[in-house]
């Protein structure tokens, strides 16, 4: 039978059948999309044997094709796609326009600060043309703005008060509140913008330091996606963020009438170093809401000028002053708060060493250790509240952050080795480089949740500490704590490592002598756990693989487990602390696990940039030295501000020791710290950069002459033996070039202390071997490809070796030389 049918009812009718395949006339009952749901929530994109099934297990399904389903989780997968996008948008917009808020008011603040400014010079212009005017020291104050005469005079301000009263409280509750708010958005104090602190919807915030004021002081005004009650709570906790903070005590707690409360706080804070003593404060804090539902918290010092009840007194503590300081959190349109930070505070620098000085005087260590601080921990909050923040190892946020913290804690305490924790000294062995301190009481020092039975055996025992500060010059501290996390073994020893780990377990070597088997090198490996929302510091997991250890002629072989804490290793935060702190741990890494932190401290001296004398008068007479000439003073004056940087370095060892060992225990720590200095010492020399002279044209290559004269004999004798020339240009080296340092994982400095049989493997040590008596007798012989070890322990392959015979001036033989052909790590 034959058939005609027109195109268009042909067209029509593969139209609807496209239609019912694509399944754009399908509805979907309630009990149906509701099933849907639950799948998507579980598997947002179900393979097809999985839809299959699910129109097999859910009758309701039963009449919608496999292909229609398909369709609805593909629509599904769409819709919550441009849901995120929606949702994104709209925080971004509100950051925005907060941000554009705050940038208004900021705007607003340097405005009057112009004016002020402005004003003061034209009365300055005044007085100076005014004949009644006595040029003496005296008319400096009559140009001081008001606000730095209030607070050099603060007495002037009130009458007499009875101040251990509620209402001689809240008088100076108020008047904190008031200069809090002229400091967090007027112009009490000169506030310049910190260097890459620039605002935007990502940033931490603006960061401002204080500029010739009494004290150091530092402000911050940023945005989180915390409601404004959240952020007070948070931010009044204060141990948990500021990780300077030992501890904080609310004494006294009165209410207001404006449903506010005034409390009397005392805290003590950690010293940054074994070398000054630690501070606290006693002060007044005062929380209240103002007329635009704006939160408060302000605080400051109690002191015989304010007046108020007198504070705890505590021995080994300097009390120090916290000028009017404090909170504004304000609420945002949409969810939020805009936050106003200021830090202003008065560390008695003068009770330190003047070398120490920098790091209570430096308004920028100031903001990254406290303001910044406050700032980045609501962040961390913020993401972690929106299930945003990054984490791994199968613990929440808070659990590692608390490792984080513990870290941290467990570091300070063992620096400070505070009496009425348990710490006594130890006598020392003649030289005071590095102390010694122990404590026997692991209740208290490693937590009460810790069963002490578990570390230390019947025999009784406790805690030792070898610790050293020492200074640094011109080494960048986030260059240093990088190298020494990244490239352990070149201070690290694993015999102490191993001693370190015994102590958390049952072990056959738990005592000091054990001896790291010298034919047995491991690596580390990195383990990240988590890190903050600008990866400033990071928790990870180091195993240190395939050590072995002998003791009494038995192998042991076992990986340890170190928990690691790294801060402050990005170049650019200026004043920013550098610490790498790590506690060994077992295979468990229970959250309550004991820990011993160890580890390192680098920290800037800033120096103060009002009087560069000093600084000019050196520079000045190192140009004196090599010649003189208005380039060559330029240069040096700039490099005085780039090169005369020095850092204060603080190292803390940790380890637990047995009543009968404690000498030996205490013998192996100091000598241990010693050895980590020193090489330390050497890996700063390594990284410092080259201080830069007046011979800027000719750049000549690091070392001193004698490698100078090696690496030209290198070339010369490679040039006799083969024709060739191995260099076409002048490479910058002293015992090898960048790619050989390269391949070896190594630095210029520990170069010398890898020995050949380090680096070749038998195979290679046999070919050398061999061909040995050829090469001195021809002079050079070409090497079979094979496998080398980098001081990290990885194998790095090659495909030719090339050895020759490296003569001296007198042609005489004086070394080998070995050129690797198109290496590469394994």
């Amino acid at each position: 039978m034959a058939m005609v049918v027109s195109g268009k009812e042909v067209g029509k009718g593969l139209q609807q059948a496209a239609a019912m395949d694509s399944g754009k006339y399908v509805r979907y009952t309630p009990e149906q999309v509701e099933a849907l749901e639950r799948v998507y929530s579980e598997c947002p994109k179900p393979s097809s044997l999985r839809r299959q099934q699910l129109i097999r297990e859910c009758p309701i399904l039963s009449n919608i094709e496999p292909k229609q389903i398909k369709v609805w989780f593909q629509n599904r997968r769409c819709r919550e796609k441009q849901r995120k996008e929606a949702s994104r948008l709209q925080t971004v917009n509100r950051k925005l326009t907060a941000m554009n808020k705050l940038l208004m008011e900021e705007n607003d603040r340097l405005q009057k600060q112009v004016s002020q400014l402005v004003y003061e010079n034209g009365y300055m212009r005044q007085q100076l043309h005014s004949p009644s005017v006595v040029t003496d020291a005296s008319c400096e104050s009559v140009v001081t703005s008001g606000q730095h005469h209030q607070q050099r005079n603060p007495t002037s301000q009130h009458p007499e008060r009875d101040a251990n009263n509620p209402a001689g409280l809240l008088a100076i509750a108020e008047e904190t509140l008031a200069e809090f708010l002229s400091k967090a958005t007027g112009t009490a104090v000169e506030w310049v913008q910190m260097v890459g602190m620039k605002p935007g919807p990502d940033s931490i915030g603006i960061v401002a330091v204080s500029h010739n004021c009494g004290g150091v002081a530092a402000r911050a005004c940023g945005l989180v996606s915390l409601e404004p009650t959240k952020v007070a709570e948070v931010l009044k906790d204060r141990p948990s963020w500021y990780r300077d903070c030992r501890c904080l005590d609310v004494l006294t707690v009165i209410p207001t009438g404006n449903g506010g409360n005034i409390e009397l706080t005392y805290m003590q804070t950690y010293a940054p170093t074994t070398l000054a003593a630690a501070r606290d404060f006693w002060t007044l804090r005062y929380t209240t809401a103002l007329e635009d539902g704006s939160l408060v918290i302000c605080e400051r010092s109690l002191t015989p000028a304010t007046g108020g009840p007198t504070g705890p007194a505590a021995t080994n503590f300097v009390r120090a002053e916290m000028l009017s300081s404090g909170y504004l959190i304000r609420p945002c349109e949409g969810g939020g708060s805009m936050i106003h930070i200021v830090d202003h505070v008065d560390l008695d620098p003068w009770s330190v060493p003047e070398v120490l000085r920098p790091l209570y005087e430096s308004p920028k260590i100031l903001a990254q250790k406290t303001t910044i601080a406050a700032l980045r921990h609501l962040k961390q909050i913020a993401q972690e509240s929106s299930g945003e923040a990054p984490y791994g190892g199968g613990r929440q946020p808070a659990v590692l952050r608390a490792f984080s913290q513990r870290l941290s804690r467990g570091f300070n305490d063992a620096v400070n080795g505070f009496a009425d924790d348990g710490w006594s000294l130890l006598g020392s062995d003649g030289v005071e480089d590095v102390t010694i301190a122990v404590n026997s009481s692991p209740d208290k020092l490693l937590g009460s949740h810790v069963n002490p039975s578990a570390i230390y055996s019947t025999l009784g025992g406790g805690v030792l500490c070898a610790k050293a500060s020492m200074l640094l010059q011109n080494v960048p501290p986030a260059i240093l704590v990088r190298f020494l996390r990244e490239h352990r073994s070149e201070w690290a020893d694993c015999g102490v490592d191993a001693y370190s780990a015994a102590s958390l377990r049952a072990s056959s070597y738990a005592v000091p002598g054990v001896r790291a088997n010298s034919g047995f090198l491991g690596s580390q490996v990195i383990l990240p756990l988590a890190h903050t929302a600008e990866n400033e510091e990071f928790l990870e997991v180091i195993r240190l693989e395939g050590h072995g250890f002998n003791q009494d002629d038995v192998i042991l072989s076992r990986d340890m487990y170190l928990l690691q804490l790294c801060s402050g290793v990005e170049e650019n935060a200026v004043g920013a602390c550098a610490q790498l702190v790590f506690a060994p741990i077992d295979e468990s890494f229970d959250d309550n696990l004991p820990l011993l932190p160890s580890g390192f401290r680098v920290i800037p001296l800033d120096p103060k940039t009002d009087s560069p004398a000093t600084t000019r008068t050196l520079d000045l007479a190192s140009t004196l030295e090599v010649g003189s000439g208005a380039t060559s003073r330029s240069v040096n004056e700039t490099a005085s501000t780039t090169y005369n940087l020095r850092s204060v370095l603080t190292i803390a060892f940790q380890f637990t020791y047995e009543n009968n060992l404690r000498d030996s225990v205490s013998a192996m720590a100091r000598q241990y710290v010693r050895s980590v200095v020193t090489s330390v010492q050497r890996v700063a020399m390594a990284i410092a950069p080259s201080r830069p002279g007046c011979q800027i044209g000719a750049k000549h290559p690091p070392g001193s002459p004698e490698a100078h004269t090696l690496a030209r004999w290198i070339s010369r004798s490679y040039r006799v033996h083969t024709g060739a020339e191995l260099f076409q240009v002048a490479p910058v080296f002293t015992f090898s070039n960048q790619a050989g340092l390269d391949m070896l994982e190594t630095t210029l400095i520990a170069l010398q202390d890898i020995t050949l049989e380090k680096i070749l493997d038998d195979n290679g040590r046999k070919v050398l071997c061999s061909e040995f008596p050829k090469i001195m007798q021809q002079g050079f012989a070409h090497l079979p490809a094979g496998v080398c070890l980098s001081s990290m322990g990885r194998p790095a392959s090659y495909e030719q070796a090339v050895a020759w015979k490296v003569l001296d001036e007198d042609d005489s033989p004086h070394c080998l030389a070995f050129m690797f052909v198109n290496w590469s790590f394994v």
